[in-house]
């Protein structure tokens, strides 16, 4: 199934991006500063979604 958070995320930052690379933007700006919140929320997200991953693998038990 498709993770929609994680598309959202990931669609919000790459706009925000490309319209901090066409302006120039200098750090410290607003468009900056999410784009450095958006990475943290995306890398929170994939650690959750890894250990998820690892704890339903562990309750699965092993493949015969």
């Amino acid at each position: 199934m498709a993770d929609l958070y994680l598309k959202a995320l990931e669609a919000e930052r790459k706009s925000l991006w490309a319209a901090c690379r066409l302006k120039g933007l200098p750090k410290g700006t607003p468009e900056r500063l999410r784009i450095e919140e958006l990475d943290t929320l995306l890398a929170e997200h994939n650690a959750n979604k890894a250990g998820a991953k690892k704890a339903g693998a562990k309750k699965a038990g092993p493949a015969k």
